[in-house]
């Protein structure tokens, strides 16, 4: 595996973390600021950088590669695999009446199947239920195929997200990465760090990732009254509030972020399903259990392998970059202490990641972690 990586802030130049050189026939994942890639002169500039065929666009809320974290920036990261190979396969909500898990389907139903090892979802954050498009992605799916990825960002803004194959980035796309290949070794973990606080509740109300009730009240007001001030700040300051959402007749919770709040009906909008009966629980978090649970997660994801990792690719929670604030790169750190000095490292801050629990193949979509896939051909 061969990988050149760059990155470019507003207004200067491209800087490099290896010898910049041709490679031959790459994927590139190219992750960026919303406003940077909605502007053509950017896109043409990434073009003529990188004169490639697959390249994979998508909007973030801060962009992962080496140690750093970027904001306002387009980072790069080409990929040739040399024993191993991928297809890229796409779809667009829209054409499916925003319904993601008969997106998911088709998109699933168009992947070759031969010698696929994985896939990598990179999914438009705004709109579509991540939970949805996982059922979608897994219906027809083989029990021993695993599905990592994550939903696109747009910082704290919440107002659109972009992604796109080949062509220039746009509203609605979901991409889905295959990999391929006998020798191919991915493994993945997500993890959190966070901590559930106040009274366990039961999920009496909700529709999909509609939540209207818990324990028979209005889901909004009972979350006010734990936040108390900082209810005025909502929707942002949910994302330092996050729910713990242990679904009945599951023993793993998943941790879901609040993306918007309708006061005239009292729900909470949230960024993935939380099922009627499960139980339900406030959560907070410090700067160094955030950084203790990437740490958790690398760990996890270095279990058991049997090479040594050639690429990480890194998809974290926007909400646990507000939490860390001017120490967010230590969550980064702390994964390339486990994983190794010398793995080139890329990824983004999400609306939603996507990932199995540890010891499965089950993909779930996950808030507020730090979710690792590790590549070795």
């Amino acid at each position: 595996m061969k990988i050149i990586q760059a990155y470019k802030e507003a207004g200067k130049e491209w800087e490099y973390f290896q010898k910049k050189a041709m490679l031959k026939n790459p994927l590139v994942l190219v992750f960026g600021n919303r406003y940077l890639l909605e502007k053509l002169e950017v896109i043409d500039d990434i073009r003529k950088e990188f004169p490639y065929e697959d390249i994979v666009f998508g909007s973030t809320s801060g962009e992962i590669i080496c140690c750093n974290v970027n904001d306002e920036s387009i980072s790069v990261t080409a990929i040739e695999l040399e024993n191993s190979s991928f297809i890229v396969k796409r779809e667009n909500i829209l054409d499916f009446d925003k319904n993601a898990k008969e997106l998911g389907e088709a998109l699933y139903d168009k992947m070759p199947k031969e010698n696929l090892k994985h896939l990598f979802v990179l999914s438009e954050g705004s709109f579509v239920n991540g939970s949805s498009l996982i059922n979608g992605l897994e219906t027809n799916i083989d029990a021993n195929l695993s599905i990592t990825g994550g939903m696109c960002g747009d910082d704290a803004r919440f107002e659109k997200t972009l992604a796109s194959y080949k062509e220039n980035p746009k509203e609605g796309e979901v991409i889905l990465i295959g990999f391929y290949g006998a020798t191919l070794e991915v493994s993945y973990a997500s993890f959190g760090g966070w901590i559930p606080f106040g009274p366990e509740r039961i999920i009496t109300k909700a529709e999909g990732n509609i939540l209207y009730e818990i324990d028979g009240h209005p889901a909004l007001d009972l979350y006010k009254k734990y936040l108390g001030d900082k209810s005025n700040e909502l929707p942002q300051a949910s994302l330092l509030y996050p729910l713990n959402v242990t679904p009945d007749g599951k023993k793993d919770p998943v941790v879901r972020t609040i993306l918007n709040i309708n006061n005239e009906d009292q729900s909470m909008i949230l960024a993935g399903d939380a099922p009627v009966n499960s139980r339900v629980q406030l959560m907070m978090a410090s700067v160094d259990g955030i950084a203790q649970g990437a740490q958790t997660a690398a760990k996890l994801a270095m279990n058991n392998r049997k090479s040594k990792p050639e690429l990480a690719l890194l998809v974290s929670c926007i909400g646990r970059k507000l939490v860390m604030n001017q120490r967010v790169e230590e969550e980064v750190e702390q994964v390339r202490e486990v994983v190794g000095e010398r793995v080139p490292m890329a990824g983004f801050y999400s609306y939603g990641e996507m990932a199995p629990f540890n010891g499965s193949t089950s993909c779930e979509l996950h808030n507020q972690t730090m979710t690792l896939t590790l590549i070795s051909e």
